[in-house]
């Protein structure tokens, strides 16, 4: 009994995330700097529905990701901390301020290279390692500053795969913007209606999910 509670408490607490996230990195670096470094590297190559768990986590488990980082700032912005256009200020310009200058610093070194089109690399914010740190403080740290850092670290990395998606694509598929923009819309003028039922959003959410894996 005594043992269910501690673990009920941990994942109930905000620290459990972090710890977690902090705890998978270290095993993972571990492992691919080891001897089993190249079937560590292999197990994420496996096939599953016919694609390999890397495409899984990157391009189907991030959009599951993104979508709750993405609710709690809307929340924010409609009802919390960022309501007020002059406090959702500081983080939009905090986030240009951390997508250009990573970038103008990186063509200070490499302007005229051949690696001068890597600029848009280190404009990124991981967002799952902020607030993983972030949660790790626990209540020494001020909501308000949580909501910030959040907001900041959401915005930099959406402007930042904004320009890659502009500057670094070279075959623009059509039909597949065209689908995803449709969903969007769907979901947006459902939303507009007032319609609070869940199963339009889980379907539009599933619809969304499945194409962006597929």
């Amino acid at each position: 009994m005594k043992a269910t509670k501690i673990f009920t408490d941990f994942f109930n607490s905000e620290k459990a995330g972090g710890l977690v996230l902090i705890a998978c990195t270290i095993l993972s670096l571990t492992l691919a700097n080891s001897n089993f470094g190249t079937s560590y590297h292999d197990f994420f190559q496996s096939q599953f529905a016919g694609h390999s768990f890397e495409h899984w986590i990157n391009d189907g488990l991030m959009t599951i990701f993104f979508l709750l980082i993405g609710l709690e700032l809307e929340r924010e912005i409609y009802q919390g901390e960022l309501s007020n256009i002059k406090d959702a200020l500081l983080p939009i310009f905090g986030a240009l301020g951390g997508m250009f200058v990573p970038a103008g610093i990186f063509l200070l070194f490499n302007y005229g290279t051949t690696t001068q089109s890597g600029a848009g690399i280190p404009m990124a914010t991981d967002i799952a390692f902020a607030l993983g740190i972030l949660s790790l403080l626990g209540n020494r740290v001020p909501t308000s500053l949580k909501i910030f850092l959040t907001a900041l670290a959401v915005i930099d990395d959406l402007g930042a795969i904004i320009i890659i998606a502009i500057f670094y694509t070279k075959t623009l598929l059509w039909t597949n913007l065209f689908i995803a923009l449709g969903i969007w819309f769907l979901l947006f003028i459902i939303g507009k209606l007032k319609i609070r039922n869940l199963i339009p959003y889980l379907i539009g959410g599933v619809v969304g999910f499945c194409y962006s894996i597929w």
